[in-house]
């Protein structure tokens, strides 16, 4: 290891950025996040490096950097682009006492500035002595993904109540107290009422460990997307990770549940198209005992939750049981089905609105105002359609559809062995026969397949 990792304090402590373009604006981002003095030496400073100034960020000198600007400095940046110039920075900041920094300059730098993963005053840095810059940032991106935006507050609350923990005894009663707090019950309190939240379930936290009581249990709601792990909220994948108990559909994939603790209790629920199913009666008290029991139960659905997943029939259930509970929103079938095949679900020139319908309900074929769907330029996602095929074409063209209304069907959305099938009203049931389409799938009325462009390559950070 040829680079040691140190947290400097740079508090009071005075910065000087030699350059005042794009490569000392890359350098200004962090720095300004910081409690640094900081000084920019530049003749032609970028407008942002301006208005920064004028803001008081940062104290901006007209000049290029000269002989004694740097005494006193903790840091100096060479962040002018032109060797030169940044080997004639680097001996006054020497000479001067200062570490010295020349932007992507491994030798001629006495240190570097890794990539950061910034969750104040939680912080990370991630380095790797300057041979492989897009190995970083990858680094950061998971990291990022790992750590939520919450912790940061987490930290800082957690931080001025800690001599009131002490009235436990040391060791694990204390690390029980702050594993609840930081794994489960400061992320949630923090979701659903802000800082004020957390610092009152702080205190009732710490009265339940003090009194020895068992913890009240909860249920999250989740909506755990079309499929595809990368498409989960950042809510619903620490949900997952903190639950003690995940009642799930049977559409779920593995790779999802597979975010779950392998500790908990997975519980398949729901059915597949023509197989048997759970009462929903049993599925709400599956829910109501396992959180009175003090479980962190996650209800995971297709989807999104609230798209035709019987919610307010669950909610029902737990408000009469007492049960808390909160909802974790996901993306919703229907528009990862929309992106597979490119296509907006709504367009100024062709419709204003859309219609999410399911073909199928609890007696049986869904009736919908089918004049309404029937319109030319109207657009609709049909759920649980595939099986109905030849009840929605007949009900759409009997209400005067035009049979070339185009109609793509949408299986297995957002997952790698998603399918999609272009066709027409006239053909559709025969074109899901004869492609073999038995579901999950989406069909959009109104919306024919575009061909995607590949997607753009991501710009690659530089660490240095």
């Amino acid at each position: 290891m040829r680079h040691l990792p140190l947290f400097r304090d740079l508090k009071g402590s005075r910065v000087v950025v030699s350059g005042g373009g794009e490569i000392a604006r890359s350098k200004l981002r962090t720095l300004l996040r910081t409690e640094a003095r900081v000084i920019v030496f530049a003749a032609d400073p970028h407008p942002e490096v301006e208005a920064d100034a004028t803001a008081g960020r940062l104290v901006l000198v007209r000049r290029p950097l000269g002989e004694g600007d740097a005494i006193c400095a903790a840091l100096v940046y060479g962040a002018n682009g032109d060797t030169a110039e940044d080997a004639r920075v680097a001996g006054i900041g020497r000479r001067a006492g200062a570490l010295v920094n020349i932007v992507d300059d491994l030798e001629g730098s006495d240190f570097i500035s890794p990539a950061i993963v910034d969750r104040d005053p939680v912080v990370v840095a991630i380095g790797t002595e300057g041979a492989a810059p897009v190995l970083a940032r990858r680094i950061k991106a998971d990291i990022e993904a790992m750590l939520p935006q919450a912790l940061g507050p987490l930290a800082r609350l957690a931080a001025g109540f800690r001599h009131a923990v002490e009235a436990l005894p040391f060791g694990r009663p204390r690390r029980d107290f702050w594993t609840r707090y930081f794994d489960r019950e400061g992320r949630m309190a923090l979701d659903t009422g802000g800082e004020g939240a957390v610092r009152d379930r702080l205190q009732s936290l710490l009265d339940e460990h003090i009194a020895g009581r068992v913890p009240a249990g909860r249920v999250s709601l989740v909506g755990a997307g079309p499929g595809d792990p990368e498409l989960l909220t950042l809510r619903a994948r620490n949900r997952l990770h903190d639950a003690d108990v995940i009642v799930h559909d049977q559409l779920v994939p593995r790779p999802i549940l597979d975010l779950g603790r392998r500790e908990a209790l997975f519980i398949a629920v729901g059915k597949r198209a023509g197989g048997p199913s759970w009462r929903q009666a049993d599925i709400d008290a599956l829910l109501v005992d396992h959180a009175r029991s003090g479980a962190l139960v996650v209800r995971l659905k297709s989807g999104d939750a609230g798209v035709f997943g019987r919610l307010d029939e669950e909610l029902d259930a737990l408000d009469a049981a007492g049960v808390a509970w909160e909802i974790v929103p996901g993306v919703t079938s229907a528009m990862a089905a929309a992106a597979e095949i490119g296509r907006s679900m709504t367009r100024r020139d062709r419709n204003s609105a859309v219609t999410l319908a399911t073909a199928q309900d609890a007696a049986g074929m869904a009736e919908h105002d089918w004049r309404a769907l029937a319109r030319p330029g109207a657009v609709t996602a049909i759920y649980m359609g595939v099986r109905a095929a030849r009840f929605v074409q007949g009900r759409l063209m009997l209400h005067g559809a035009d049979p070339t209304t185009p109609v793509s069907a949408v299986e297995n959305a957002g997952r790698p062995e998603r399918r999609t099938v272009a066709t027409t009203l006239a053909d559709l049931p025969q074109a899901l026969v004869a492609e073999g389409i038995g579901g999950p799938a989406i069909l959009f009325l109104g919306l024919a397949p575009r061909r995607q462009a590949a997607p753009a390559a991501l710009p690659a950070a530089m660490e240095a």
